[in-house]
């Protein structure tokens, strides 16, 4: 699998060269095979008469090992380079998504079954991410556009995905279509990275052994004040307010104005996440990170309505700005990342920023339904609104943070 053959030092001129186009269709497939998932593993398993907490465990045995490993995630990139590990990572997840397939066709397959499949999704996943990162300043000129872009894919497939599930097993009747179609979504994206022709790296890095790599790692993480800075920020706005959000979000809006509502709604997020995305196409601020913070207050305006369980309409209004909001500062953060960071340490670096990020948020999703039980939902969701207003203020007042300015 050769990175350099045909390939030039610096990415094709244009957004859409050969090389973009492979990896956006890879990336736009693999994210809407993931949206079935979920979809998937709950018609296979409610279908079977398992409890609805078995669907729980599974999500957790994808979570869990993608959580762990990320990290080595990020070294194995670094060592083997990001695009052999991602091919690497669809053949697993193409051979656990198959396995399913046949699984829940044959009949009802032990849970045990579905959980370690599961499972090798999830290594599948954490080997997969790194490698993300890195990839977009060697396919594209123009970083923030493409990060653009893909997040405005990412956002309409994120919609797509579980709409496409739903419908296939309302017309298959079962599970076993879905994992088939997830399957092919996992084999596509790997023949895009296999025809990828990427120009090198930079010069050849000594390496050494997978600690040794991690603890390096961690000194490039500690050494840049802004990238520990956002992230040990994340990890308090990943506990207290991502992680509560979808879940309690979920149960207000249902038991209010039932499940209907909910998945409207969710999909207006969705297109408030394409409109951020291409909004970021277009502006180009100077300081990316604190515009990112700036725009981050639409979470606080979807929180409130949230908190203080208004209209439908106002609620509508409040998952867009959400949406859009988050998708803007995901796109500032990438960016600044990507071009900031040397791309020798970016693999481990981004696996930092990965698995901190998730891990709290799976506590914060642990954690939302007994604090809510104890003192509300609302009044969580408005704690939240407090909490972000003291991310974004602790972002636009820490001086690296702030006065970071973009390349280029």
């Amino acid at each position: 699998m050769p990175e350099t053959a045909g390939a030039s030092r610096e990415p094709s001129a244009g957004r859409w060269n050969r090389n973009f186009r492979l990896f956006f269709v890879a990336r736009t497939v693999a994210v809407f095979g993931d949206g079935m998932v979920p979809v998937a593993l709950a018609a296979g398993l409610l279908g079977a008469g398992r409890p609805g907490s078995s669907v729980g465990y599974a999500l957790a045995a994808w979570i869990g090992p993608f959580a762990v490993l990320v990290l080595f995630g990020g070294v194995l990139a670094d060592r083997f380079t990001p695009r052999r590990m991602m091919i690497l990572a669809d053949g697993l997840r193409l051979v656990g998504a198959s396995v399913l397939a046949v699984s829940f066709a044959a009949g009802d397959p032990s849970v045990w079954v579905v959980y370690g499949l599961s499972a090798v999704s999830g290594v599948g996943a954490a080997l997969f991410q790194p490698g993300v990162a890195s990839t977009v300043p060697r396919i594209a000129h123009d970083v923030q556009r493409a990060n653009a872009v893909l997040r405005v894919c990412e956002a309409l497939m994120t919609m797509a995905g579980p709409a496409f599930a739903g419908l296939v097993v309302g017309l298959s009747g079962g599970a076993g279509a879905v994992f088939a179609a997830n399957a092919a979504t996992f084999a596509v994206s790997g023949i895009c990275l296999f025809l990828l022709r990427l120009p090198p790296a930079g010069e050849p890095v000594e390496r050494g052994s997978l600690l040794a790599e991690l603890v390096d790692g961690w000194r490039e993480f500690t050494s840049r004040s802004w990238l520990w800075g956002v992230i040990a920020i994340w990890t308090v706005y990943g506990l207290t307010v991502a992680g509560p959000m979808l879940p309690l979000t979920a149960v207000l809006v249902t038991e209010t104005h039932g499940s209907g509502t909910y998945g409207v709604l969710m999909a207006v997020n969705g297109a408030g996440s394409a409109a951020g995305g291409l909004l970021a196409m277009r502006l180009r601020p100077t300081r990316p990170l604190a515009a990112g913070a700036v725009a981050l207050l639409g979470v606080v305006v979807n929180l409130l309505v949230l908190g203080l369980d208004l209209s439908v309409p106002a609620l509508g209004a409040g998952q867009f700005a959400g949406g859009a909001a988050f998708a803007f500062w995901l796109v500032m953060w990438s960016t600044t990342v990507q071009t900031h960071v040397p791309p020798d340490a970016l693999n481990r670096l981004h696996a930092y920023d990965v698995s901190g990020s998730l891990l709290m948020m799976a506590a914060g999703r642990a954690l939302a339904g007994p604090v809510a039980e104890a003192v509300g939902a609302g009044r969580v969701l408005l704690a939240g609104v407090v909490v972000m207003l003291g991310v974004v203020g602790v972002m636009l007042g820490v001086r690296p943070i702030r006065e970071l300015r973009r390349v280029g």
